[in-house]
Formats: structure tokens, C-alpha cells, sequence
């Protein structure tokens, strides 16, 4: 056990699995005391199931630290307050929001229904929100705390997966704006983007893919071999530094993390190239200009998310 946390309290949503099931694991073995939670959704987000939380509770405790489950959708605004609630009624404080709950129904656009587009950015970003903004009236009053949301590299760019693209981008306009926000009462926002193999990633048709492809033994081993090699703790130390003492100068930023690969961006933005004159353009001159200027090479394929 570490002491990087020693005696800080956390929150982690969605952390009975994944990605954040390796967060809390961390966060517990440097000496936080972690509200583990989850309400056992499907990859969907249908269904409830209270024993993923229950599990990495155990988990926690089998190796000495502290934890307890809570079990409330980050979706719904009274479940958000009753997670902070959780951890403050059982510890007397609140240091770490981490906000990771996700889920995903993936479609084309034109296929895609209401409630798919709803569910997934009411999970998403809804639940940043709600659960941020319970948590910053604990960290307001305390006068120091730490907000780490969760993006995806899917928000540079992704498809068949629309609203999942939006969410996640949602987030880091959402993780700017509450940094501006919030500094100057001793709080931290950043973002990741995680790289890592969970169930979030390995949708039911990329399955029935490798199956047709490589058989099923095949399709298990590669599967396996690909889970090894970008396994959920590798983006769990980013998130423990995030949460401790020595990021208190780091607020705003955008983090890339996978096993071995800490990158953060450059961020936010800038605007490249700009052409000025006198007065407005008119459509005639931006017509016989941009083509040689601006948007010169440009192509109907948009650039690729991993772009330099």
C-alpha cells in the first residue's frame, strides 16, 4: 500500500468494472478511502446489478483499504447528489470526484432512436454534470478538490456511434468550463482520454466479426491478446496523480493515457490560418479565395482523429 492518498476520500463512478474498477483499485492501494460506484448496468445501460460494486468493495477491503458501494444512476440528478452524499455521510469529506460511468448503444446515425440518443448523453454528460456539481458544493466549502472526467478519442471522431461522439467532447467543453469556473477556490478539473480494452470497446458485432473471421477460439485468443496489451490499469496512475497533492497547479488540461503512454494535448484550440480585409467578405471573394487559401488540399474524407 502507497500513501500517495493516505486519508483522502474518493468517488468513482461506473467503477464495479473497467476502467473504473482499475481507478478505485488504485486509489485504494494509495491509502484513499473510496466510494465505489456502480449500478451494474448492461453495456446498454439496461438492467441493474448491485454486486459489480459490491465486488470491488470486497476487493478494496481484502487488501486493507477502505471502501463503500452505492449503487444510484450518475443519470439521474437525485442519484448524483446521493452518490456525493455517500461518501460524505461515511467519511466526513469529499477529495476526488472521478467521473467515468459510461455506457453505449451504437448506431448510424439515420438508424438511431430518441432513446438511444438520450440515454447516452444523459449518462455521458448529464452525469458528469450532475455529479460535478454536487461535488463542487462539498469542495467549495472545504476549499480544495479534485475533478477528473473522462472523455475518449472517440469525441475526435467516430462511427456509427453518434451520440457517444458528442458526449464524450460534450465533456471536455464541460471540463474548460468548470475550470474556469472553480480555481480560485482550490479546484482542479481535468480530463482523459483513456486508451484501454474493456467491454466498452469490444461491441457484440466486432465479436460476431472475429468469430466469422478467425473462428472462435481464434477470434477468443485475439481478443485476449488485445485486452493484455491495453489493459484498464494502465490509465489508473494518471488518475492518482490527478487526484493528489502534486497536481495542484494542473487544472483544465486534456489527457491522452493508455498502458505505458502519458500524452497530454494541446489545449484549447487554435485557429491556424485567417485571411483579413476592410469590411465583409462576400460570398463571390471567399469562393474564388478559400479554395487557395484556407481549405486548399482539403478533402470530403474529414482529417484522421490521430492526426498530427
Amino acid at each position: 500500500m502507497g500513501d500517495i492518498l493516505f486519508e483522502k476520500v474518493a468517488v468513482v463512478t461506473g467503477s464495479g468494472r473497467g476502467i473504473g474498477r482499475a481507478h478505485a483499485l488504485a486509489m485504494a492501494e494509495q491509502g484513499a478511502k473510496v466510494v465505489v460506484n456502480d449500478p451494474g448496468v448492461a453495456r446498454d445501460g439496461r438492467g441493474f446489478d448491485p454486486s459489480p460494486a459490491d465486488e470491488v468493495v470486497a476487493e478494496i477491503k481484502a487488501m486493507g483499504g477502505e471502501a463503500v458501494a452505492n449503487h444510484d444512476s450518475v443519470a439521474d440528478p437525485e442519484g448524483a447528489a446521493n452518490i456525493i452524499k455517500t461518501a460524505v455521510d461515511n467519511y466526513g469529506r469529499l477529495d476526488a470526484l472521478v467521473n467515468n460511468a459510461g455506457m453505449l448503444r451504437e448506431k448510424m446515425s439515420w438508424n438511431m432512436t430518441d432513446d438511444d440518443w438520450d440515454a447516452v448523453i444523459k449518462v455521458h454528460l448529464y452525469g458528469h454534470f450532475y455529479c460535478a456539481r454536487e461535488a463542487i458544493k462539498v469542495f467549495r466549502k472545504q476549499q480544495v478538490g479534485r475533478i477528473i472526467n473522462t472523455s475518449s478519442s472517440a469525441g475526435l471522431g467516430g462511427t456509427g456511434q453518434i451520440n457517444y461522439v458528442v458526449a464524450k467532447e460534450g465533456i471536455v467543453g464541460l471540463t474548460r468550463g468548470l475550470a474556469q469556473e472553480v480555481w480560485k477556490y482550490g479546484i482542479t478539473v481535468n480530463c482523459l482520454r483513456p486508451g484501454a480494452a474493456t467491454r466498452m470497446t469490444q461491441s457484440p458485432e466486432m465479436m460476431e466479426s472475429y468469430r466469422k473471421r478467425f473462428g472462435r477460439e481464434e477470434a477468443e485468443r485475439r481478443i485476449s491478446e488485445r485486452e493484455q496489451a491495453v489493459p484498464p490499469e494502465g490509465c489508473s496512475s494518471l488518475v492518482v496523480f490527478l487526484a493528489s497533492d502534486a497536481a495542484e497547479n494542473v487544472n483544465g488540461c486534456v489527457f491522452d493515457v493508455r498502458m505505458g503512454s502519458v500524452g497530454i494535448y494541446r489545449d484549447p484550440p487554435y485557429v491556424e490560418g485567417t485571411l483579413h480585409k476592410d469590411g465583409n467578405w462576400t460570398p463571390e471573394e471567399l469562393v474564388e479565395l478559400l479554395p487557395k487559401t484556407l481549405t486548399e488540399g482539403k478533402t470530403a474524407e474529414p482529417p484522421s482523429r490521430t492526426a498530427e
